[in-house]
């Protein structure tokens, strides 16, 4: 009798995914054998909670039948009292499914970009320093297709564009190092593979808490969604956000393109070429150039290059425009600068 159909959905979703490492892998040791280890190791990242946890255990199950090695890291936040020993715990279930290593990682979250904001951002420098600490290939992240959607939906309540429509890359972060094998399946996909496996779950008090966004859209914003339009909304949009990403990265290439022919000589922008481009490759250009100037690109909003191209669109002798990180953009004699201020 084969496993049940949650933990097999599971198990597959991993396998294609370490497949793919296992090449990206070998390509690196072609070109550089005395850099990289023999084997690889992958790490996934576990909260304790049903999502990461069915990840685990898959990766635990799956990675030695391809001689990859297999550990896992959790990150305490220390935003709850005894997060310190929750985090232990789930060093502990970790080690039990034969991850190794097996590690937590203390972390400080700051204010910057609003809480859930800022806790992302400590958990991925957490992430990153354990990747580089191991040498790992790359790292599992349990990001379902519920949570796409619920990503899609932000993007959109933000009007940030088509980039924020395409949601979460499958494969992202430096060098492809970030995995979601999860992003086609659901979340009761994994609950049910947690339960079949009897691995102990922990839910996450901040998932149901409604001072928290995501919290409120999961538990009243997509459940209304799905009464007044009929099931299926997170199917929807988790496609959405695919289609969106193929769409965004058409774009980037032909603005990737685009952008040698509209500077001069010394490198600056050209007004009068930038005018002649579909808006949406000339804002890609103008979103890259602030950035390269010193723009955080997580503070660089659409408000903020909807300025910047009313210097190209809409002249009348506008002043200089003040954006994130210090970096000050002007339009002089036909041409755009963008630097630090």
């Amino acid at each position: 009798m084969g496993p049940h159909p949650a933990v097999a959905a599971i198990r597959l979703a991993v396998r294609r995914v370490l497949h793919d490492i296992l090449t990206d892998h070998h390509s690196a040791t072609d070109a550089a054998a005395h850099e990289r280890p023999p084997s690889p190791l992958v790490l996934v990242a576990c909260s304790g909670g049903a999502d990461s946890m069915a990840l685990a255990s898959a990766l635990a199950f799956e990675a030695p039948k391809l001689g990859i090695r297999a550990g896992g890291v959790t990150v305490d936040h220390g935003l709850q009292p005894g997060s310190d020993l929750r985090a232990d715990e789930v060093v502990l279930r970790l080690r039990e499914l034969g991850l190794d290593p097996a590690e937590a990682a203390a972390v400080t979250v700051g204010r910057e970009g609003g809480p859930e904001a800022a806790a992302r951002d400590a958990r991925y420098a957490a992430l990153d320093g354990a990747a580089d600490r191991h040498d790992a290939a790359a790292i599992l992240l349990g990001h379902t297709r519920d949570d796409q959607a619920e990503t899609v939906l932000l993007g959109l309540a933000r009007g940030s564009g088509i980039r924020s429509l395409s949601g979460m890359a499958a494969v992202s972060g430096a060098g492809g190092r970030y995995r979601r094998p999860f992003l086609q399946l659901d979340r009761q996909t994994a609950r049910k593979a947690c339960m079949a496996q009897s691995l102990p779950v922990w839910d996450d008090p901040h998932n149901t808490d409604p001072a928290y966004t995501r919290s409120r859209l999961r538990h009243e914003g997509l459940p209304a969604l799905e009464k007044a339009l009929g099931k299926g909304v997170v199917e929807a949009l988790a496609r959405t956000a695919q289609l969106s990403r193929d769409d965004a990265d058409a774009l980037d290439a032909w603005a990737g393109q685009a952008e040698a022919a509209v500077r001069d000589s010394t490198g600056l922008l050209e007004c009068a070429k930038l005018y002649a481009l579909p808006p949406a490759v000339r804002r890609r250009i103008l979103r890259r150039a602030a950035i390269e100037a010193g723009a955080p690109a997580g503070s660089l909003f659409a408000r903020h290059i909807e300025e910047i191209d009313r210097l190209i669109t809409g002249w009348r002798g506008q002043g200089v425009i003040n954006l994130p990180g210090k970096v000050v953009a002007q339009r002089q004699g036909g041409r755009l600068v963008i630097r630090q201020g």
